[in-house]
């Protein structure tokens, strides 16, 4: 996982990371510290996702790319719960990693 690169959606706009929040209450805010920050193996993965999911918005964001050595350490400066590790963009399938 560290000698692999990632890639990752971020918002043109306020420069935060396409994150998900699985099963949060309706008292819950949407905040890093409960969010999976998405990854994606693929940057053709990343581009179909926003196709799929932000019709009319992709323009919104960028892919960016992230060495696996620098994965603790954004989700350490974010302060994002873990991962989702994005394996069918188009479903989607998506695997998630909470950090220790």
């Amino acid at each position: 996982m560290f000698s692999q690169a990632y890639y990752l959606i971020r918002s043109r706009t306020d420069g935060s990371y396409l994150a998900a929040y699985p099963k949060l209450s309706d008292d819950e805010a949407r905040s890093p510290a409960n969010g999976y920050v998405l990854l994606f193996q693929e940057q053709f993965d990343a581009l179909g996702y926003l196709n799929k999911y932000a019709v009319g918005m992709s323009d919104r964001f960028i892919t960016e790319s992230i060495p696996g050595s620098q994965l603790r350490a954004l989700i350490d400066r974010w302060g994002y719960k873990g991962f989702g590790m994005v394996k069918d963009p188009l479903i989607p399938t998506i695997d998630f990693l909470a950090k220790a």
